[in-house]
């Protein structure tokens, strides 16, 4: 009798422990996405990083997939964001560069964002970090389709205050309020020296885990873009002289850590198996704060250009018996592919918006041959077109850039750049020369000729300043404030 009774106990144990772990049938999967600010394509273990660990993120990737030819939107913070929000390039709903507080435009309304499709699905949407798609309330994360939002309306660095010591500059003052931090709508404090900026890794992440304490029993789109590693940089004390790369690296280990937490979270509430998350970066490393900026991995230039390590950045995704495990995909893919991907995996609907991102759901599967990302356009600025990819062939068109490197700061200081031309169009190939040396047009007329149709078509949709274009006949305008 007695034995028949622990018997019964125990299937009742394992039994309940199984429905504990188990993904209930027809439930929409969780979606978390991290986005950080400045990392470089070199800034993470899995991706050649050295002076930090970032075991979290390693383990992310070894238990997921990694993506070797990702590619933010833009360059640049604002636009790289509207491309992640919207599904388009960002030159198409009129968002380019980086916004600051003097200006009027913002993210349109009238835009579909990826928030809204989770929100229209009864999804609970939050954001927790910096938006940076206008500042004015009506731009907004609230009035894009999340429930909650608390963070910076623009860039860490858009303040009245040095950089480097905290101090107010006068001359500043007369550009910048002092940095707010918004709950919702309204402002609730200001970010008023570099202790302050130590405390906001730590603040979304404190967030974001409350968050998913909160929401486990219902699907949930948690977008976490950190203001880190933009300068200021700032890191608690917890992990400041940690690294063997100073501040840069004290503030990676930060951010690892905080993926550790968020990881942590969905494992608690028994979310693991239900949850996609992904990680990636707004661009590369911004270069001329020399220690102050991160790695491109050995790629060209850095943020603000369209060279790879401009554009090119990290790209991890996980999320278990649907992803496969260690795999690394070699497949072109951008940021304005989210939207349209995560739409299919959820069976969540698109607006009539046209949009330039594609389904990549093939790709997170492991199914590699396929190819759903036939090319990418590389624009920058104001709707200047800067190259475009097929392939492993990269075309780079006549254009000028601040180059990155050389003249470096340190500790805080910006270093000066220098305006170079690329005066006639030039071809690499980045399966053999990914740093972008070797010019190989004059041996490939022909690969060049055929690319050149890619851009023509460009050229009529999206416009390219660099030949007169404005804007092509498919462009809508951001959101403006008379």
């Amino acid at each position: 009798m007695m034995k028949n009774i622990t018997f019964l106990l125990i299937s009742v144990i394992l039994l309940s422990c199984q429905s504990s772990s188990t993904v209930e049938e027809g439930a929409k999967p969780n979606v978390v996405i991290i986005l950080i600010d400045d990392e470089g394509y070199g800034d993470v273990g899995c991706y050649g990083a050295t002076g930090f660990q970032t075991p979290n993120l390693d383990n992310m990737a070894a238990n997921g997939m990694r993506f070797t030819n990702f590619y933010s939107p833009q360059a640049v913070c604002s636009a790289s964001r509207a491309g992640l929000m919207t599904g388009c390039y960002p030159n198409r709903v009129g968002i380019s560069m980086a916004l600051f507080p003097h200006h009027n435009i913002g993210l349109n309304t009238e835009e579909y964002t990826i928030a809204e499709m989770f929100h229209d699905q009864g999804y609970s949407t939050a954001c927790y970090g910096k938006w940076h798609l206008g500042w004015q309330k009506e731009f907004l994360p609230l009035q894009h389709g999340f429930d909650e939002f608390v963070g910076l309306p623009y860039s860490n660095d858009m303040w009245p205050r040095s950089s480097v010591t905290g101090e107010l500059i006068e001359k500043k003052q007369v550009k910048y309020p002092e940095l707010p931090l918004i709950e919702g709508d309204e402002t609730i404090s200001t970010i008023s020296s570099l202790k302050d900026q130590d405390k906001l890794t730590r603040l979304f992440t404190e967030r974001a885990v409350d968050f998913i304490d909160r929401n486990a029993q219902n699907p949930f789109f948690l977008y976490v873009p950190h203001v880190m590693a933009h300068v200021p940089l700032g890191v608690s004390d917890q992990f400041r002289g940690k690294s063997e790369q100073g501040l840069y690296g004290d503030v990676m280990m930060e951010i690892d850590w905080s993926v550790g937490q968020i990881m942590d979270a969905l494992e608690k509430n028994d979310l693991t198996e239900n949850t996609i998350v992904i990680f990636t970066t707004d661009n590369g490393p911004w270069l001329s704060y020399g220690n102050h900026g991160g790695s491109t991995g050995g790629l060209r230039e850095g943020k603000l250009t369209s060279w790879e390590g401009g554009q090119r950045v990290p790209f991890i995704i996980k999320w278990p018996d649907n992803v496969p495990e260690g795999m690394v995909c070699n497949k072109l893919a951008c940021g304005i592919d989210l939207l349209p991907t995560l739409a299919s995996l959820t069976e969540g609907n698109l607006s009539d918006n046209k949009i330039d991102g594609v389904d990549i759901s093939a790709l997170f599967k492991g199914q590699f041959e396929e190819n759903p990302r036939e090319h990418l356009l590389y624009y920058l600025g104001k709707n200047n077109l800067h190259a475009v990819r097929q392939e492993n062939w990269k075309l780079v068109l006549p254009h000028s850039y601040n180059s990155n490197t050389s003249n470096y700061g340190n500790d805080g200081h910006n270093g000066k750049t220098i305006r170079k031309q690329i005066e006639e169009p030039e071809l690499y190939n980045l399966r053999r020369d990914p740093g972008e040396v070797f010019n190989v047009i004059d041996s490939h007329p022909d690969k060049a000729n055929e690319m050149m149709k890619i851009v023509e078509k460009a050229r009529m949709e999206l416009g390219d300043m660099n030949v007169g274009i404005a804007k092509g006949s498919e462009n809508r305008e951001a959101g403006r404030l008379d």
